[in-house]
């Protein structure tokens, strides 16, 4: 069996804590942490890829996770929406970015909460697996 899935939704949910405890913990640095996503081509790119392999892991793991279809759609989502990113010119990602981040960067506390959720729920299904047992 290949590990390499698992171990990216492990990463991806401890992505989601960190970014959590950040935003509590140091504002300023995630604040620019998250508007630098799509301030130039490269950082567009650069975002994408661990979307894209993010998003595979959740689709190949789903089956072993506690709460499977939500984790399949969820990963459908990521790649999806990479793949969309991918095909748009990077400018329409920067310019919905410079709009929309701003505002939602307001409410850092709820992106905290959100994300620190969103964390332990992807470590708690992956720790529970498909049957709601300790795997």
């Amino acid at each position: 069996m290949n590990n390499a899935p698992l171990v990216i939704v492990l990463l991806t949910g401890s992505y989601f804590v960190g970014l959590a405890v950040l935003a509590v913990m140091a504002p300023a640095k995630a604040r620019r942490f998250l508007s630098g996503f799509a301030g130039s081509a490269l950082a567009h790119y650069a975002e994408l890829s661990p979307r894209l392999v993010a998003g595979g892991a959740f689709v190949l793991q789903a089956p072993y996770l506690l709460l499977t279809d939500a984790f399949s759609l969820f990963g459908w989502a990521l790649v999806g929406t990479t793949a969309c990113l991918l095909v748009l010119p990077w400018g329409w990602h920067r310019r919905f970015a410079q709009m929309a981040v701003p505002r939602a960067l307001e409410r850092l506390g709820w992106i905290a909460v959100a994300s620190f959720a969103l964390g332990c729920l992807v470590l708690s299904c992956a720790a529970l697996g498909p049957t709601g047992a300790p795997a």
